[in-house]
């Protein structure tokens, strides 16, 4: 479950990207009852993508942006209630982050969902219920 922490650069001081990231995807893990899954806590995978002062926009005009953006398979994020709770969790955490330089206002979230068949995990292409399987069994 590939996890994208895009913001502007100086937002978030380097040395808070790994805490930053462990926390937002333990909070994925946990909402979604799978923590400490051994099928899918190795597969949860993140990155921070600082993108350069004056290149980021909201509202049409030059601002510095934080956006937390996920890639996972179709049966993740249907749960209304998850979906609350991780919006709020995942905007606590990133406003955290920021240490006030960043408005609540100003931290998106969103997620995407991969066609079913292909999630790839070390070259094999797995279906939902291939991965709901092995889940099952981590």
């Amino acid at each position: 479950m590939p996890l994208t922490l895009i913001v502007s650069e100086g937002l978030i001081p380097p040395s808070r990207y790994a805490d930053t990231v462990a926390r937002l995807s333990e909070s994925f893990l946990r909402l979604h009852g799978l923590s400490g899954n051994r099928a899918l806590t190795p597969n949860v995978v993140g990155h921070v993508q600082s993108v350069p002062a004056g290149s980021s926009f909201c509202g049409l005009e030059p601002r510095p942006i934080a956006v937390v953006e996920w890639l996972t398979p179709s049966f993740a994020f249907t749960s209304r209630d998850v979906q609350r709770a991780y919006v709020k969790e995942a905007t606590d955490i990133v406003e955290e982050a920021c240490e006030g330089r960043q408005p609540r206002a100003h931290i998106w979230v969103n997620v995407k969902h991969a066609v079913d068949g292909t999630w790839g995990i070390g070259g094999e292409a797995l279906t939902n219920a291939e991965l709901m399987e092995a889940l099952a069994k981590g």
